[in-house]
């Protein structure tokens, strides 16, 4: 269980109740709430969401990490794998968001390409998918970077979006 870990610029750690006001923060900011669907969220559901985040640690030894900025400690945003259903099938899903003040810094990029190493070398998982928003051209750019491929279009939470994979190389 890697509940921890560093890249250049990044602290991740695993999430904790003291991170609900800078998730809050984040979900009531309508820019990264229009990346993610549209819907600012309250405080509860910010509450439940780490409630969630926070049991699938412990169903899974893995899940989403807090990400902040290794020289002030400051909030990035959160990053991680959760597994969850997808037209039928169990998938494992990298998901990620980052504060708008940290957009287009490589952050985002920083943090995937840190969770893929640890999703294919630490928990030898299989595969990977993402998804966002058709339009996103940001995000879809952080998958293909990080060598996800278009798979398809499916519809998530009532909206379409465009769904990535990404396999473990063969060798591993």
């Amino acid at each position: 269980m890697v509940q921890v870990f560093e890249t250049l610029r990044l602290h991740a750690a695993r999430p904790h109740p003291d991170d609900l006001d800078d998730l809050a923060r984040m979900h009531t900011d309508a820019a990264v709430m229009a990346t993610l669907g549209g819907k600012v969220w309250t405080v509860p559901d910010t509450a439940a969401f780490l409630d969630r985040l926070m049991r699938h640690w412990d169903r899974h030894g893995y899940g989403v990490w807090i990400l902040r900025d290794r020289t002030d400690g400051a909030f990035v945003g959160r990053a991680g794998l959760r597994r969850m259903p997808i037209d039928g099938s169990d998938e494992t899903e990298l998901l990620y968001a980052c504060m708008p003040e940290r957009w287009s810094r490589g952050y985002t990029s920083e943090a995937v390409a840190a969770i893929v190493r640890l999703a294919f070398e630490r928990l030898r998982l299989r595969d990977l998918v993402a998804f966002t928003l058709p339009g996103n051209a940001a995000s879809r750019r952080v998958m293909e970077k990080a060598g996800f491929a278009f798979e398809r279009d499916f519809i998530h939470a009532g909206l379409p979006h465009v769904l990535y994979r990404l396999r473990r190389p063969a060798d591993d």
